[in-house]
């Protein structure tokens, strides 16, 4: 298994933030593709249209959260792997924290690179385009 972490900044405060990461209509705003489950601990969730399924483990409001996760790509004897994500507030802006772990082996690299892609760069735009919804 492989794990890893990146950080980015974004042009806006941690809860906005978090709230696009835990609000259904907004992580659908952002990414483009489905998302449902309220975050709550052991509620289920889905993002970009089922591609992605887990449970909220961990909810801290306006400061991060921890997730079992997987992909449709996953294999069927594959454990899920685990997503925590974490804010920081500086200077009216948000430095995030995402640590990934336990994913299958050969794959870190297309994951690190699908939450740049898919993730990030959509999140800054959406920030910088007001949060269209």
């Amino acid at each position: 298994m492989e794990a890893f972490e990146i950080t980015a900044w974004f042009e806006a405060d941690p809860a906005t933030v978090y709230r696009a990461w835990t609000d259904p209509a907004r992580h659908t705003a952002f990414t483009g593709g489905r998302a449902t489950g309220k975050a709550l601990p052991g509620n289920a969730f889905t993002a970009w249209d089922g591609y992605i399924t887990g449970t909220w483990l961990k909810i801290e409001s306006g400061v991060g959260f921890t997730q079992s996760w997987r992909t449709d790509e996953f294999a069927d004897g594959d454990a899920d792997s685990q997503v925590e994500l974490s804010l920081r507030g500086e200077g009216g802006g948000t430095e995030l924290t995402l640590r990934h772990r336990n994913v299958p082996t050969g794959d870190g690299d297309r994951y690190r690179q699908g939450w740049v892609d898919h993730y990030f760069d959509p999140l800054t735009d959406w920030l910088a385009d007001g949060q269209p919804m």
